[in-house]
């Protein structure tokens, strides 16, 4: 007597781009918890959190369904002179997404994976950002950043001064 075989049971499997929107969606909420940049008009603000690093909010722009915005901390990288660590991020406020678009100073995604890379390196190319910002807004609340520590800066004033 033969034994009969059970049915193959099929595990559904999470694509690559399904991972990338679940990241994005993930990280609009921590994003928005934390500095909650939609609410916020274009400029520049400094929060001082426990970690004794000065984290650099710059809302770049404000449109109808996005906010445009650079993480940053105040600390200089020697070589290039920008600040660095650096992310670029597009919170789609709308559908509830939040994109890091480039987090290397003065590079962007073309400058990383070249003019024609194949989709799946660019998939994972984002992947990576995103998920280096979702774990960067994980540390920034875990060292005391959010919004009762943000206050607007005026940086034209600060480089007059200086």
């Amino acid at each position: 007597m033969a034994l009969a075989h059970a049915p193959a049971i099929r595990i559904p499997q999470i694509s690559r781009f399904g991972l990338l929107m679940g990241l994005y969606a993930e990280n609009h909420c921590k994003l928005t918890r934390l500095l909650a940049p939609a609410r916020l008009p274009a400029g520049s603000y400094m929060s001082h959190g426990d970690d004794g690093l000065d984290l650099r909010l710059d809302v770049l722009e404000q449109h109808r369904y996005t906010t445009e915005l650079r993480l940053t901390y105040t600390v200089i990288d020697p070589v290039s002179g920008e600040p660095d660590p650096s992310a670029y991020v597009r919170l789609y406020r709308d559908a509830r997404q939040a994109e890091a678009t480039h987090c290397h100073v003065g590079r962007r995604w073309q400058d990383v994976v070249g003019m024609y890379p194949p989709p799946r390196e660019i998939i994972d190319h984002r992947l990576r950002m995103n998920i280096f910002l979702g774990k960067w807004l994980d540390l920034l609340a875990m060292r005391g950043h959010g919004q009762a520590t943000l206050h607007h800066v005026d940086l034209a004033a600060a480089t007059q001064e200086a």
